[in-house]
């Protein structure tokens, strides 16, 4: 089946994607939804706000840790499907809320589930993927995350619609996710298990048939032929090392430094501020002088743009420019777009309510300021949108992919988000268009150095390969008192390494 099967498998995995971006883009209509707000009391500004938003993003920092023993144990496919099936529970807990309480509970839940998704989704997409189209194939879960933002926001704007008594406004697109969820739990069992999970727990032979499936064309069978042999022997010499426990990740230092670049990337990610765009566009609409169904069409648009963006860059240029430029270029960009932002909010004169002037250079100002709004959006999707799910993926070692990837989309992404969802209503609030300096500075004082001088380009290596970017082949280099924390280094992988020498040589 080759190349038609790999991406479609990795576009029906995104479907959990899809519910990442759905699940955290939906509440920025619900929230300013006037019979929601009215239903439980509170107002777009209130801690309560930040509370709904936070507890999503603190279920997703669990979801996401422990997708790292789920995926070891159970398998990639599995962990999707946990995923699937703990939204449902969510979905049906929000849309069916009668007080704030379930309104928290469900949010925890579907935060639960999208940070499982998370994790697990680019990790089985990059083990399924050939290496020469591995960032397409992985940069469509931020496209999926993509369209499930243009989704809710549409869904939501069309439900605004609704009369102001109408509890429709909020119910039906908090319900619509059971959609996706469902026909993901159903499906994702139907698709192969990634093959390196099957080498890994000793299903050579099923291993096998999966690649077959994943890459023959016709013309490539003694690559595939040389992928397996590469998977097989890699896996041989990490088996050969047990390793207990999460704390391992930080005691070898290869490992630990693999660790930390995933981790950085998606804190990266974070003070771009893209989420905090996301979450709160409606009360920067405001500031902008947008408020009303304007602010929410204003949304719609804003969510469409993304995506768009994301889509032609994987498709064409993500694997031929490789990791670090796009980064590097996205990280002066966005830098540059949040500082305009800040200058055209500090120009605009606003009432006692807040509200704006209705001057022609408030006008003005307006369509500059969603202009730049919009310009982070994307240059976002050029650059730290798709390459952080896709990079994360790849610079984790097999032996610790599932708890490496885990512990990074967890702590770098999900605790760093909660921190930005639950601080931002109150930062808006009070620092106004000073607020984006913090981005900035991060930006310039944090990100472009460490990527410029420390990130690695994985562009079109093959994920075993990927060790030798990191100065030594699959085990690593290991400390002499290694076995003081439960690790026994085997014979057998010292016969892998020196085979891997010997090969080397013969090259």
């Amino acid at each position: 089946m080759g190349k038609a099967f790999n991406v479609s498998l990795a576009v029906f995995a995104a479907a959990g994607s899809f519910l990442f971006g759905y699940d955290a883009g939906v509440m920025t209509d619900v929230i300013a939804s006037p019979h929601f707000l009215k239903y439980f009391n509170t107002d777009q500004e209130s801690p309560i706000i930040g509370a709904i938003n936070s507890t999503f993003n603190g279920g997703a920092v669990f979801g996401a840790l422990m997708g790292g023993l789920t995926m070891d144990r159970f398998g990639r496919r599995m962990t999707i499907l946990i995923g699937g099936l703990i939204c449902c529970v969510g979905a049906i807990l929000q849309s069916a809320a009668a007080h704030l309480a379930m309104i928290l509970v469900g949010r925890i839940f579907a935060g639960w589930a999208v940070g499982l998704l998370s994790m697990a989704v680019p990790v089985y997409q990059s083990e399924c993927a050939h290496p020469n189209i591995r960032g397409m194939i992985v940069g469509i879960a931020q496209q999926m995350i993509g369209v499930g933002f243009i989704v809710s926001t549409w869904i939501g704007y069309g439900c605004a619609q609704a009369p102001p008594t109408s509890s429709l406004q909020w119910r039906f697109p908090l319900a619509f996710q059971l959609i996706p969820a469902g026909m993901l739990s159903l499906g994702i069992m139907f698709f192969p298990e990634s093959p390196r999970h099957l080498m890994e727990t000793d299903r050579e032979e099923e291993a096998m048939r999966v690649l077959q499936k994943l890459h023959a064309d016709g013309t490539n069978e003694e690559w595939i032929q040389r992928e397996f042999h590469e998977i097989k022997t890699t896996i041989a010499a990490e088996k050969a090392v047990s390793v207990p426990g999460w704390r391992i990740m930080f005691t070898v230092p290869q490992w630990r430094t693999r660790l930390m670049h995933g981790v950085a990337v998606q804190v990266f990610t974070q003070f771009t501020g893209i989420n905090v765009i996301g979450y709160y566009q409606n009360s920067m609409y405001k500031g902008l002088g947008i408020t009303g169904n304007r602010a929410l069409l204003v949304s719609g648009i804003y969510n469409c743009v993304g995506p768009l963006a994301n889509l032609i860059f994987i498709v064409f240029i993500l694997d031929r420019v490789g990791r670090r430029k796009p980064l590097l270029w996205g990280t002066i960009g966005i830098t540059l777009a949040l500082i305009s932002e800040a200058i055209v909010n500090s120009q605009i004169t606003q009432d006692a309510k807040g509200n704006n002037f209705p001057t022609s250079k408030n006008n003005s100002l307006s369509i500059a300021g969603v202009f730049f709004l919009f310009s982070v959006s994307v240059i976002f999707s050029l650059s730290f949108g798709p390459i952080s799910w896709v990079y994360m993926s790849e610079v984790m070692p097999m032996q610790i992919r599932a708890r490496g990837n885990a512990f990074a989309t967890g702590i770098g992404n999900w605790l760093v988000s909660t921190f930005w969802a639950q601080v931002s209503p109150t930062a808006l609030k009070e620092l106004h268009w000073k607020f984006y300096f913090l981005f900035v500075a991060w930006n310039l004082l944090v990100t472009f150095p460490i990527i410029y001088f420390f990130f690695k380009e994985t562009n079109q290596v093959s994920l075993e390969d990927i060790d030798l970017l990191f100065g030594e082949r699959a085990l690593g280099t290991l400390p002499d008192d290694l076995h003081k924390d439960g690790v026994v280094v085997h014979a057998a992988a010292q016969e892998v390494e020196t085979q891997h020498e010997v090969e080397g040589k013969k090259a």
